[in-house]
């Protein structure tokens, strides 16, 4: 095959939690369960804290934290005790697989688009969160957060899952569920569809994503439309 038929290939970049695992709350409720051993507040105040670290790196997370309780804060302590929490309650994450993803993915198959995983987690973290729950064979490329320098809202690790891919970027469409991902879509020049998991579709979602959608099932039927 050649570049330009490559090129030409339609293209679908996933984000991973909110979008694919059902994790994001999880997540929080695991946060809020260890808080109180590192007086963090309240339930409210940690879960707007974690509400400001949806789709953004590590890195990031750490800084929003340290710089909210002060950098003596225990971070690795309490980021170790609360995925114990986690992995105590949900194990491989096999049964938080949202609905649609798999109907999703034989939709894509079927039609050839090509497809991509662009998260902000570590790209091991996320092969082996994929590879437990038996979706990693679905993705012709996998990048991680650490593989670009500049988190979302930057476009930078869409633009390299689309590099990789072979593919234009105005000929991928992205699913994501953050405010900051919807941004990243629409800076690189890509086609932002916004399916909300904790954050609601707000004014300035309504604006920048070319559309909003209510699951993983109403995808197939928008990229129908668009074929």
């Amino acid at each position: 095959m050649s570049t330009s038929e490559i090129n030409a290939l339609p293209s679908v970049i996933f984000d991973m939690d909110g979008v694919i695992f059902d994790t994001e709350q999880l997540y929080i409720d695991c946060c809020k369960a260890v808080s109180e051993k590192y007086h963090m507040g309240t339930d409210e105040e940690v879960e707007a804290l974690c509400h400001r670290c949806i789709g953004v790196t590590s890195a990031i997370t750490r800084r929003t934290i340290l710089d909210t309780y002060g950098e003596d804060f225990p971070i690795e302590d309490y980021f170790k005790d609360s995925m114990k929490v986690f992995m105590e309650r949900f194990g491989d994450g096999k049964h938080m697989i949202k609905p649609g993803v798999h109907e999703l993915f034989a939709y894509l198959k079927e039609k050839g688009y090509r497809i991509a995983l662009a998260s902000s987690t570590k790209t091991a973290v996320l092969t082996g969160e994929l590879d437990d729950a038996g979706l990693l064979q679905n993705f012709d490329v996998v990048v991680g957060g650490d593989q670009v320098t500049r988190s979302k809202p930057a476009p930078d690790i869409f633009l390299r899952a689309a590099e990789l891919l072979g593919a234009e970027p105005a000929t991928c469409y992205v699913i994501e569920d953050s405010y900051n991902g919807i941004n990243a879509a629409g800076a690189a020049g890509m086609h932002p569809i916004m399916v909300p998991d904790l954050l609601p579709a707000n004014e300035e979602m309504q604006e920048k994503a070319e559309v909003i959608l209510g699951s993983l099932n109403d995808v197939i039927e928008y990229l129908e439309q668009k074929a």
